[in-house]
């Protein structure tokens, strides 16, 4: 682990200035003039690059913490429900017309979160049973996507409706310091609350009763995996909107590269997806389109054949 840890703080050290040279405007460090990109760089790409890594690593440690917990290696964060409600939340913000006061949007966002982790727990009680807990996550997600549905096909006016679809696409564009400053200090508590429930995790990778002789506490696992990943996953649908595949993609990526114990698997799936994020959105915006292409699909894009091998494959492995 700690090799593939140094190669991926070795790799963000190399892109993370040269994505704050990539743009529609190229940044020539060695012209003359560079001084006059000094701004440009201060107030647009640097807290987007920032904003990047903190989403990136929350996706990526929550993926691998869900597919540890559910011992599922297609987990993927929204599967608890926690990103669809956030999105339902957002949605509704803008459908009343309400995305333009500050702070607003990722406030209903928070709280569509919030409201999908207290559902969670009324849902799934205090039993710590996995297979419930995985049936009331769907079953929230499936929800807050038909209401995200409905709130599209009720939209007041084509305005809502255009700003609804354009920030359930994902999307980076736009984003500033106070963004940054939404979205960094809960995903950096929800990533120190999954470190905290490593062991746990470790532990129930030897099933159900070798965890409890342990002295596992299945619900406060449970609940601490909810709490980490909320917060986490949470704080990067509020200011960026639906980003997908990274929480299911990245820890496939790196735990051949650690001994594959969960708890292993976290802090280089944190550094991958934040990784993996900061480029995706740097070749966003230098793709030669007439529009930014949109972060969210652009990993989309990726995450899909990605998705359809890995199926493949563990049908291989099934036969």
């Amino acid at each position: 682990m700690n090799r593939s840890v140094a190669f991926l703080c070795a790799a963000l050290a190399v892109a993370f200035p040269l994505t704050l040279l990539a743009g529609r405007v190229w940044i020539d460090p060695f012209h003359p003039n560079v001084a006059n990109a000094v701004p440009i760089l201060a107030q647009l790409r640097l807290p987007r690059a920032l904003l990047a890594l903190a989403i990136g690593a929350g996706l990526g440690g929550s993926g691998a913490a869900m597919q540890g917990y559910l011992r599922n290696p297609l987990a993927d964060p929204g599967l608890f429900g926690i990103a669809p409600g956030a999105a339902l939340g957002a949605v509704l913000a803008l459908f009343f017309g309400l995305g333009a006061v500050p702070f607003l949007l990722p406030a209903f966002a928070f709280a569509g979160a919030a409201a999908a982790m207290a559902a969670l727990a009324l849902i799934a009680g205090r039993s710590g049973g996995v297979a419930l807990f995985t049936l009331a996550g769907m079953m929230i997600a499936s929800l807050a996507g038909s209401l995200t549905s409905l709130a599209i096909s009720l939209a007041p006016n084509p305005w809502a409706l255009g700003e609804i679809v354009s920030w359930l696409m994902g999307a980076l564009t736009d984003r500033s310091w106070s963004d940054l400053w939404l979205a960094a200090p809960p995903t950096l508590v929800g990533l120190a609350l999954l470190s905290r429930a490593g062991r746990g995790l470790d532990a129930l990778s030897l099933g159900d009763d070798a965890a409890r002789s342990l002295g596992l506490d299945p619900a406060r696992l449970q609940w601490t995996i909810v709490a980490g990943v909320g917060l986490a996953v949470g704080a990067g649908v509020a200011v960026a909107g639906i980003i997908g595949f990274v929480g299911l993609i990245v820890p496939h990526l790196v735990r051949p590269f650690t001994d594959r114990r969960p708890s292993s698997l976290l802090l280089p799936s944190a550094l991958a997806g934040a990784l993996l994020v900061l480029v995706a959105d740097a070749l966003c915006r230098v793709a030669p389109l007439d529009s930014e292409l949109r972060l969210g699909i652009a990993l989309s894009l990726l995450g899909a054949p990605f998705f359809l091998a890995l199926l493949l494959r563990l049908r291989r492995g099934l036969a």
